[in-house]
């Protein structure tokens, strides 16, 4: 039989995979195989050729250890994949990389590897399908698969996402648990034995059983069955034997260990293969290929004809807003508030105003906050919730979530979105690993952080920001924006807006003055002059967001002593650093006394500056108190900083 066939040469494939790298996760290859042939070919509305299809179905390999699986599955599928690239598994340079990443090997829909993000990732994704069929008139109609295992359920993000998709009702959603009761220390009855159906029937999640995972039949009728469920997002858990007629089937054993020899050399008798690792299965390939172009080819022409009339009739915004999830779309924001006066007022209220305006001209923007929408001033005021009952709504209500709501976000993203979310600085590391994931996958993802300061006071060093910015500015391909008044919040919107990277944008709660010497085109630099020297230059001072001001308040002040200082307003370090030489040079000349002023950690500055005493930032936590009883504590006030730069300068 054709089925039986093909799933054994993808284990085999994948235990080639593996064996050849000497590296690899063979426990999951030999016992969800039937789990993914049967998607691939019998359920996966795809085109191999045209790997950018707006409208294809997407899957994630939450369990992003089984990448050997899901290469040598893609491949039999017919993707531009081949035997090589199989025997490259886990080499440098390869499209078979040691976990899944998307942009890398065709087929791949989301980048993989800490678990619980991908089933998180994949909540995103079936929202940002849900919003864009209401947006097109149910022009899109596909659905998200995600793969998942025991170690995706039992990290905490996973019932976050699994959570809010029931209260959702993402009815485009169906989960595949590869249930074989084994992690990769032990029976998994040492550290998870709840009911976990019972768990997702509480969610609102339609459930389902498969008792015999190894049996590709009864596999296809329960995502047939779960595809006709359109009210509610499906679960469906699949018994499986991990290592499936490995020596070492059913143990811990064989989750991450290559497999010996002989393990293979009866494992291939088992399985009626050949006992060359990489066997010439070609005839099995084009039978697997052949199962998907039949049965996508007619549905796939039905679309693209749906698709041409719809991009004809429609008005040219619509038609924009449509072609910009195929390719990068450019956003000219600054015209935006030509005319807008912005009040002195609080940076976050401030940024609350310009999203809102980009709101109003951009349909791709949207987003929410973890139930701190009133606090961070997100909130977009003419376009309704997202909701089970009004999925064109633009504003997100993630609750108290946010681990999801940062791999949420990002596979809006991966949908062609540009998505955001918001919290308190301070809790910027409960998405620490989707923004990872979104630098890594070179998502326009954007976080925005409110409540920057140890200025917020009484709420104490729980929620007073030290280090948050030092580990947002460290992740790679990430970029951190501080801007200090409203012209730096429109020119850090215009940099993240025409930036097809992840962002973070930080914002004060403390009230801040709008200054004549800002500009928002400046901003892209990453770093500007606000204040040259009008005599001989004493001293410069780099400062971010509201110490800006007190920047330029220490500068006049030392001026009318007869030192001169320039003030460098610098919203973005990654973006100062991406200039030219002889530009970081024009703006921070060699050979002079050079002072930062940011009220958070010191971490990172020091490439700038002589010694850590011309830094006036916080190596400690800070206090609960009033303000500026706080900044007294920590010597941080504005007169202990500007008595502190003046006694430098005078050394």
């Amino acid at each position: 039989m054709d089925d039986q066939r093909i799933i054994s040469a993808i284990k085999a494939l994948s235990i080639a995979e593996i064996s050849k790298a000497r590296s690899g996760h063979p426990g999951i290859a030999l016992g969800a195989a039937p789990i993914l042939y049967t998607l691939y070919s019998k359920h996966m509305n795809i085109d191999v050729t045209d790997d950018e299809w707006i409208n294809k179905d997407r899957f994630v390999m939450s369990a992003g250890h089984g990448s050997a699986l899901l290469y040598a599955t893609l491949y039999m599928s017919g993707f531009n994949i081949t035997i090589k690239d199989l025997k490259n598994f886990r080499q440098l340079g390869s499209i078979t990389p040691g976990h899944p990443e998307v942009g890398v090997t065709p087929g791949v829909d989301c980048s993989t590897g800490p678990l619980g993000q991908g089933i998180a990732t994949g909540v995103g994704m079936a929202a940002a399908e849900k919003y864009l069929k209401e947006k097109f008139n149910g022009l899109f109609d596909y659905k998200v698969f995600v793969l998942c295992g025991e170690g995706d359920l039992m990290e905490g993000i996973s019932y976050e996402a699994c959570s809010l998709a029931g209260t959702l009702k993402l009815g485009n959603l169906i989960v595949l648990y590869d249930c074989n009761n084994v992690t990769l220390d032990a029976d998994a009855k040492k550290t998870f034995n709840e009911d976990v159906l019972k768990r997702f029937d509480a969610m609102g999640w339609h459930t389902d059983l498969v008792a015999d995972g190894n049996n590709p039949i009864l596999i296809d009728m329960a995502i047939s069955k779960a595809k006709r469920i359109t009210d509610r997002p499906s679960f469906i858990q699949i018994k499986t034997i991990i290592g499936k007629d490995s020596l070492l089937q059913g143990t811990n054993k064989v989750h991450g260990s290559v497999l010996t020899k002989e393990d293979i050399r009866q494992l291939k008798e088992k399985l009626k293969l050949d006992n060359d690792l990489f066997s010439n299965i070609s005839d099995l390939r084009n039978k697997m290929a052949n199962f998907i172009r039949i049965r996508v080819t007619h549905d796939k022409k039905k679309w693209d004809t749906k698709y041409n009339a719809y991009i004809n009739s429609c008005d040219d915004d619509t038609k924009r807003f449509l072609e910009s999830l195929k390719k990068d779309k450019r956003y000219d924001i600054t015209r935006l508030f030509n005319n807008i006066i912005f009040d002195d007022d609080e940076l976050r209220n401030i940024n609350g105003k310009v999203m809102n305006e980009i709101a109003n001209n951009y349909p791709a923007f949207l987003g929410g906050s973890a139930d701190v929408s009133s606090s961070t001033k997100t909130y977009l005021n003419n376009f309704g919730d997202f909701s089970n009952d009004n999925y064109a709504g633009k504003n997100f209500w993630f609750g108290i979530r946010e681990h999801a709501m940062g791999a949420f976000i990002n596979g809006m993203a991966l949908s062609g979105l540009r998505p955001f979310a918001s919290t308190f600085l301070a809790f910027s590391d409960y998405l620490k690993p989707a923004i990872r994931m979104a630098s890594l996958m070179n998502l326009p993802s954007t976080f925005v952080f409110t409540h920057d300061s140890v200025m917020i006071g009484e709420d104490g060093p729980t929620h007073q920001p030290v280090e948050e910015l030092a580990m947002l500015r460290s992740i790679p391909n990430h970029y951190v924006y501080r801007p200090c008044d409203a012209n730096e919040v429109i020119g850090s919107w215009q940099c993240i807006l025409n930036n097809d990277k992840p962002s973070s944008i930080v914002l004060s709660r403390s009230k801040i003055k709008n200054l004549d010497v800002t500009d928002p085109l400046s901003v892209k630099k990453g770093a500007y002059i606000i204040r040259k020297e009008k005599k001989k230059l004493f001293g410069i001072i780099i400062a971010t967001g509201t110490e800006v001001s007190l920047a330029l308040d220490i500068a006049e002040k030392l001026s009318k002593k007869g030192m001169e200082i320039r003030v460098v307003s610098m919203p973005c370090t990654r973006l100062f650093e991406e200039q030219s030489k002889s530009y970081q040079e024009e703006v921070l000349p060699i050979g002079y006394k050079t002072f930062v002023i940011e009220r958070a950690s010191k971490f990172g500055w020091h490439k700038y500056v002589y010694n850590d005493k011309y830094i006036m930032g916080i190596d400690e936590f800070g206090y609960s108190g009033k303000p500026d009883d706080v900044l007294e504590k920590l010597k941080l006030n504005d007169d202990a900083i500007y008595k502190k730069i003046e006694k430098l300068l005078l050394k």
